[in-house]
């Protein structure tokens, strides 16, 4: 597996920022050329599909206007990080609670895990997936094409610097990316790590409920 240290794991390459929560309102979709060219650069708008059926874009759907956190994982898992990182989400969202699903109940956090095996896991086996592990609200497991997939991981950094290493999916890494898309705050800690230390992560990216946009997913 590979090395978890933080330089492997930090945030989304320049320009984003890690860690630093912004002073001041956020930010609206329009005024910020700096979040459309990260949008660009990082967020390609692909379609996926949730573990409930539903065809989504990655960015407008997703993740524009949102505080979310992302990681990408198999149903069968060679060597064991998935699952263990799966019920490390799984005490995160109960951490969190209160905070991850519908906008219009106040709700304005959102959980994703992308699947590296997009031809086996398909939405059912997802949903079966889900449910196992006593996934709540607010959290989605998506497919989508197997080109897309793989952009997506190249752009959102789940690479091993050692291409070698990174054509081995057994050895895919186990990160969880955190960020707050408005504010342009994004970061990543081991999925493997306790769950209190990555849900204070998350949280440290946190904005006014106000701000927060509906997710087409729970209208």
């Amino acid at each position: 597996m590979p090395d978890l240290s933080r330089r492997s794991w930090l945030g989304l390459p320049a320009p984003l920022s890690v860690g630093s929560p912004c002073v001041g309102p956020a930010l609206t979709p329009k005024t910020s050329p700096s979040r459309e060219a990260i949008r660009k650069r990082y967020f390609p708008d692909v379609v996926l599909t949730t573990h409930e059926g539903k065809q989504v874009r990655f960015y407008e759907d997703l993740l524009m206007g949102k505080i979310v956190t992302l990681n990408f994982m198999y149903t069968r898992c060679a060597d064991g990080v998935c699952p263990i990182t799966t019920n490390n989400l799984v005490q995160v969202q109960k951490i969190i609670k209160d905070r991850v699903g519908r906008n219009r109940l106040g709700r304005d956090i959102f959980m994703y895990s992308i699947t590296l095996d997009p031809e086996r896991d398909t939405p059912d086996v997802l949903r079966e997936y889900a449910k196992m592990h006593g996934v709540g609200p607010g959290w989605f497991f998506l497919t989508g094409k197997p080109d897309d997939i793989e952009l997506l991981r190249r752009r959102l950094g789940f690479v091993d610097p050692d291409p070698d290493l990174d054509k081995d999916k057994a050895n895919h890494i186990g990160n969880v990316r955190y960020g707050n898309e408005v504010l342009q705050q994004w970061g990543a800690v081991p999925g493997m790590g306790q769950p209190e230390s990555i849900a204070t992560s998350i949280l440290y990216v946190d904005w006014p409920k106000k701000s927060a946009r509906a997710n087409p997913l729970t209208k």
